[in-house]
């Protein structure tokens, strides 16, 4: 499965870094090969959280899995430059250093997820992080530069908070929360919202700099090795004491190649699916993007809910698409442009 889904990635990254430094840009991709990168990309997405959720439910060692995940993509990255695949980075020190923050967040909002999707179930811990447009709008007030929003936006948050509150109520039990798993889906959307306010003018002089080498395949590797050496100490701090006995009593239960090849697996489509997210991203803009990165959500969720049997109740239904819909109505809104002002005569 692995060696078949490399040699595709390989194919359409080659393509896609071709076509974005090609004078012909400007005609815009074709509709066959966004259909192609959203399709990888769910694709990805959807087996990511699948194999995520085996391995976390084998090894109760959560920053361990997380960590092995990003040294997928720490390899995958060294094989495409070692062997000329892929353009190195040509950065300087003061560019890494500009980049360290947004690998730390990086580090902290795949952790949190997988940590989320460890403690409970991954339609729930989708639901919380359609919360995300919360977090990054009071991010976006906070920190500068202030980024104040349309009012419509900021109406679009209540349907999203109400959602997932809804579907925390249980019929018959009030509110049921996983407080655990609430905390560390929170934690995510908390540094997703912190690494897209730090991380944009920082990826897009990258980028925008030829001779550094930085598309979004090369933008996201480097990101992705910096959020492994943030996630190593966090390993050492947290499991390191217990981790041995965790990774014993996981190979007794379950056998040693059934858990290394549900981490691989995880690790392999996490890479894929976030590089062909940054690649699509790259051609159509974020708008687009989030839309889809909302629609997303639903699939991971009727997915999940049928290969682990999670239920799924009628609030739970009710609020998940209450704030999926909230979502997707930000998204949008949030990018409307004030009407410009006519000039006096």
């Amino acid at each position: 499965i692995i060696s078949l889904q490399l040699k595709r990635l390989s194919s359409i990254s080659t393509i896609t870094s071709t076509k974005m430094g090609s004078s012909t840009a400007a005609s815009g991709p074709s509709s066959l090969k966004l259909v192609g990168l959203v399709a990888a990309w769910y694709a990805g997405n959807t087996f990511y959280n699948i194999y995520n959720k085996k391995a976390t439910n084998m090894i109760h060692a959560h920053w361990f899995v997380a960590a092995a995940q990003l040294v997928v993509g720490v390899v995958w990255s060294m094989i495409m430059w070692g062997t000329g695949m892929r353009k190195t980075p040509n950065l300087t020190a003061s560019d890494i250093a500009a980049c360290v923050p947004i690998g730390l967040f990086a580090c902290l909002a795949h952790a949190g997820s997988v940590l989320a999707m460890g403690v409970g179930a991954v339609s729930f811990a989708q639901i919380v992080k359609a919360c995300e447009p919360a977090f990054a709008a009071v991010i976006g007030l906070l920190l500068p530069p202030i980024d104040v929003k349309p009012m419509l936006a900021y109406a679009m948050l209540i349907p999203i908070v109400g959602g997932v509150g809804l579907a925390c109520v249980k019929e018959g039990k009030g509110v049921d929360i996983n407080v655990t798993a609430f905390a560390w889906a929170s934690m995510a959307n908390m540094a997703a919202a912190l690494k897209g306010k730090v991380g944009g003018s920082v990826t897009k002089s990258l980028k925008g700099d030829k001779s550094k080498n930085m598309d979004s395949a090369n933008v996201y590797a480097v990101m992705n090795i910096i959020s492994f050496l943030f996630n190593v100490p966090m390993v050492v701090i947290a499991e390191m004491d217990t981790l041995q006995v965790e990774w014993d009593k996981a190979t007794a239960e379950h056998g040693a190649q059934a858990l290394i090849i549900n981490i691989a697996l995880s690790g392999f489509f996490f890479y894929i699916y976030n590089e062909f997210a940054f690649a699509f991203t790259a051609n159509v803009g974020a708008v687009t993007s989030s839309v889809l990165n909302t629609a997303k959500r639903v699939i991971i969720i009727v997915v999940s809910s049928i290969v682990f049997v999670e239920p799924m109740e009628r609030n739970t239904v009710i609020g998940s698409a209450i704030a999926i819909g909230g979502t997707f109505a930000y998204s949008l809104a949030s990018k409307v442009k004030p009407a410009a002002k006519k000039k006096k005569a």
